[in-house]
């Protein structure tokens, strides 16, 4: 999916207008338009400003992946990276163990 497009379904999902979306990011909603007829593509500074708006993250934004981060799950993942290695390795087996759980539950129906 182009830029354009999921910048216009992101907005859409988000219920903001073209102008209110326009106006948080600083720019005329005419041109906010544009980016998402695919007419014109935003400077990287006005990318990162939409994509903080929408609370996504650029990758997303600009097509490099198709994994959708929302924002509480960005900041999750910023702190398990400020933690000890100690800590974090303790973290991701908890969280091994609740996945592998989880899944042997969706096995068997439980």
């Amino acid at each position: 999916m182009e830029f354009g497009n999921r910048l216009m379904n992101l907005r859409k999902e988000k219920k903001m207008s073209q102008a209110e979306l326009a106006s948080k990011v600083g720019i005329h909603a005419n041109v906010l338009g544009r980016y998402e007829r695919g007419d014109a593509k935003p400077f990287i500074e006005i990318a990162a400003k939409i994509a903080q708006a929408l609370e996504v993250s650029l990758d997303y934004l600009v097509g490099n992946t198709d994994i959708l981060f929302d924002k509480k799950t960005i900041n999750r993942i910023l702190e398990v990276q400020k933690l000890s290695e100690k800590d974090a390795e303790h973290l991701f087996a908890m969280m091994d163990a609740f996945l592998r759980d989880a899944k042997t539950r969706q096995a068997y129906g439980g």
